[in-house]
């Protein structure tokens, strides 16, 4: 069995950034853990990809393409169009299938991906099919908390990815060391987040005033689901990282592996214990 997080979010929250905490966590745990690039229009990551899309196809080539005439956002879903038809490739480059693989897959920026395209859901379940376990870490810019309308429509974005992808979902709140005290105590009434009590802190002015119920309307919609719930992550924090990638590995059953080979030693000691009496 090998596994996976498809890491996801918008363009800036900080997906590369997490990849590479957590590359650097496994090394310091003694794990390896390998990342996967799928941005076709990446510059520069602080990791070295076992795997990069760009070694297939790179928006810039596409984009230089008079006859297909496509823009930065058409020629990164035609990158990932053309991906998808050509798995096999991505296939060969994961290599063999080993047992207790671990790939952190770092996709694009373009929320159209995960909301409401197939792309990603059809990623997704190929991977299932080549023994992966999969989970998908959803990252949001910590920032979001400062304005409550803008939160609420982070959070609708997390759901969407939820409901159209159908995998385990973590939700994560990046750049924490960033946020200032004062925002910082507002943190716990947004980890799980109530709209109704999460608007009441907007002022409403002859401005906002029509858009504060579309708001709290479109707001009901997260808490009728009841999915959204936020890890906030200080990735220069260790045990906020320990704390992470264990919730993970048990969302993905890395735990119960553990438990298999455990139960086989203990069984290995139960037969010797046995010839020795």
């Amino acid at each position: 069995m090998r596994f996976g997080q498809i890491v996801m979010g918008p363009a800036g929250c900080g997906k590369s950034t997490y990849c590479a905490y957590i590359e650097r966590h496994a090394v310091d745990t003694k794990r390896q853990i390998r990342i996967v690039n799928l941005d076709p229009a990446a510059e520069y990551f602080a990791y070295q990809p076992v795997v990069d899309i760009r070694d297939l196809i790179e928006v810039k080539d596409v984009m230089q393409d008079k006859l297909l005439n496509l823009g930065p956002n058409g020629a990164l879903l035609y990158c990932m169009e053309y991906l998808l038809g050509h798995m096999d490739w991505l296939h060969e480059q994961l290599g063999e299938d080993l047992d207790g693989d671990y790939y952190l897959f770092d996709c694009p920026g373009q929320i159209e991906l995960y909301t409401h395209l197939n792309l990603m859901k059809t990623l997704a379940r190929t991977l299932e099919t080549w023994s992966f376990r999969i989970c998908g870490i959803y990252t949001i810019d910590a920032h979001f908390l400062t304005d409550s309308t803008k939160f609420i429509a982070g959070a609708m974005s997390a759901l969407g990815a939820m409901v159209n992808l159908e995998i385990p979902h973590v939700s994560i709140l990046t750049k924490m060391d960033l946020m200032s005290k004062k925002d910082k105590k507002r943190l716990h009434s947004y980890l799980e987040p109530d709209s109704e009590s999460i608007l009441m802190s907007e002022v409403e002015t002859k401005w906002n005033s029509k858009f504060l119920k579309l708001t709290a309307a479109v707001g009901k919609v997260l808490d009728n689901y009841g999915l959204v719930r936020f890890y906030p992550l200080d990735m220069r924090r260790s045990k906020d990282m320990e704390s992470l990638v264990l919730m993970i590995d048990i969302i993905m059953g890395v735990s119960e592996d553990a438990d298999v080979k455990t139960q086989d030693f203990d069984a290995e000691e139960m037969e010797a214990e046995d010839n020795i009496s």
